[in-house]
């Protein structure tokens, strides 16, 4: 069985509770015998999968197995043709250098309001870039793009491989249908 969960913002990707003002994946009805495959840290929001087979993590997290993670993210500024190009060859983060991705300014997705708000200043607009990557390392889509000064605001993972989250709500999840599943494999 293999589950798709629209992860709320301050949502912990774990069934234990650490930190008692986080929620975590125990207080959404998850059958007891799943377990998430792979994380999205609190801050950020969007497609969990969770499973109760083990062979799931490796097939789809493994990066030589080629499964894009597209993310929406909203960053203060507007990047220049420039920076998104650096963003595309990899940047330094913390001495190792990213694989390449694909990003690009997208129009405004029009997402609900997250509550709480994204910080709002009068004096610096922000924008959304769609990015696609293979490697998931821990908040490396936000350490991207700090490193290319425009701090992320908001970070939606809005698919893997060719699974979309679609229109499923915020805290939300359901079984995957097996065209999903080979949906999901394809690379």
């Amino acid at each position: 069985m293999i589950l798709i969960f629209n992860k709320p913002y301050e949502v912990l990707s774990q069934f234990t509770k650490e930190i008692p003002i986080h929620k975590t994946l125990v207080d959404f009805g998850f059958p007891k015998d799943v377990y998430p495959i792979g994380r999205l840290d609190a801050n950020s929001e969007g497609l969990l999968l969770l499973s109760n087979d083990k062979k799931w993590t490796e097939r789809l997290l493994k990066p030589y197995h080629g499964h894009k993670r597209t993310y929406h993210v909203q960053v203060e500024g507007v990047p220049a043709g420039q920076t998104l190009a650096k963003l595309e060859k990899g940047v330094l983060i913390r001495r190792l250098k990213t694989a390449p991705c694909q990003a690009r300014l997208m129009k405004d997705p029009h997402y609900p309001e997250r509550h709480p708000p994204i910080r709002f200043r009068l004096t610096v607009p922000t924008s959304w870039i769609e990015m696609r990557l293979i490697e998931g390392k821990n908040r490396q889509v936000r350490r991207m793009t700090a490193a290319v000064g425009h701090p992320t605001l908001r970070l939606i993972r809005v698919a893997i491989g060719q699974l979309h989250l679609g229109k499923l709500p915020p805290g939300q999840w359901r079984e995957l249908e097996q065209r999903e599943i080979d949906l999901l494999l394809k690379n």
